[in-house]
């Protein structure tokens, strides 16, 4: 099936589906056995978008300090198979320490809008950018994970006034999997996402992590919450879509102009590789090495910082929370 044929038959299934919105009521859903998604901590609203022609909703989270205001917003930008759910204890530590923070769900994931687009790099800046400047946010620490990351480097590329600091946590787009990562076509890999059950999405977000604890289930939840719904085709599209976008909008080769303050925060064991089953087994074993990627990075970029966290994959906030806040806390008072 052509890409065409295959985009113009979601699309009319999503006329068939409607025009129904994602919203917080997600964590009270459960279809076809799949858990419900965990409940957010934290209120989620919606900034409207027009994006193709399309009225479209940015789910966020906007939370105000908890202790006195220290007039700095930090800026949290989530990975592939993510939400801003994810954040919420990054929010609360934060927070207490009198830092506002925006937590948006990216056109595409969670909460907000799955629409049937061009995905880029550059688009998910502009939306953000549009959302802080509703929220009259001129200024903000910018902090990505893992597919965060590069929109967080877009966002510093194309915004350098509107970042404080850089933070990027075990981002991928360190190389260009255009290099050594096989090609897939969008219809391979819409298929594939079809194809998706709960324990395909828990088995996946296992390798995310050196040693598995049940708590990180919350996660898989609100990857996988949508799954036998009507909305799920939208979602498995968007994320073909967006797994596109990454494989063919390198950042790699700019990380020399970025300008802000940046710091790297690695786990030492992650080996991240997007379309890594597509990998042969003597590629599997080399690629996706993030503590020399970090080194190689740091030295593209000016005076940065790399803080190596032990015992840690692809998720540092979540597997050794103690390692990253101290990196973050400290990176932020310097």
């Amino acid at each position: 099936m052509s890409r065409l044929v295959l985009l113009t038959c979601v699309v009319g299934l999503s006329v068939a589906l409607g025009a129904q919105e994602v919203g917080p009521e997600r964590a009270h859903v459960a279809r076809a056995g799949v858990e419900e998604a965990p409940k957010a901590a934290y209120p989620i609203d919606f900034f409207p978008l027009q994006i193709e022609g399309q009225d479209l909703r940015m789910a966020y989270r906007h939370v105000q300090p908890t202790t006195a205001a220290n007039g700095r917003t930090v800026l949290l930008l989530h990975g592939k198979n993510f939400s801003g759910f994810y954040w919420e204890r990054v929010i609360g530590v934060l927070a207490s320490r009198g830092f506002r923070v925006v937590a948006p769900d990216q056109i595409g994931f969670g909460a907000s809008s799955r629409p049937n687009i061009h995905y880029s790099l550059h688009q998910m800046a502009a939306n953000t950018r549009a959302l802080l400047d509703y929220l009259g946010v001129t200024r903000a620490v910018v902090v990505g994970h893992s597919m965060g990351g590069m929109l967080a480097t877009r966002f510093t590329l194309l915004y350098p006034g509107m970042v404080e600091k850089l933070v990027l946590e075990d981002p991928i787009g360190l190389e260009d999997y255009r290099t050594f990562v096989p090609y897939a076509s969008v219809e391979e890999l819409y298929k594939n996402e079809l194809n998706a059950t709960y324990e395909s999405f828990l088995s996946y977000q296992k390798g995310y992590y050196t040693s598995w604890k049940p708590e990180y289930e919350a996660y898989v939840r609100d990857q996988a919450w949508v799954l036998g719904t009507g909305e799920y085709p939208r979602a498995a599209l968007a994320s073909a879509l967006t797994s596109e976008m990454v494989y063919e909008q390198p950042v790699c080769y700019e990380f020399s102009r970025i300008a802000a303050p940046t710091l790297l925060v690695i786990g030492h064991e992650d080996r991240t590789v997007p379309g890594k089953a597509r990998l042969s087994p003597e590629m599997k074993a080399v690629a996706g090495d993030y503590p020399k990627l970090a080194e190689k990075t740091h030295a593209m970029i000016r005076g940065s910082k790399v803080v190596e966290v032990p015992g840690a994959g692809h998720i540092p906030h979540i597997e050794r929370p103690e390692a990253f806040d101290q990196a973050l806390l400290g990176f932020l008072a310097e």
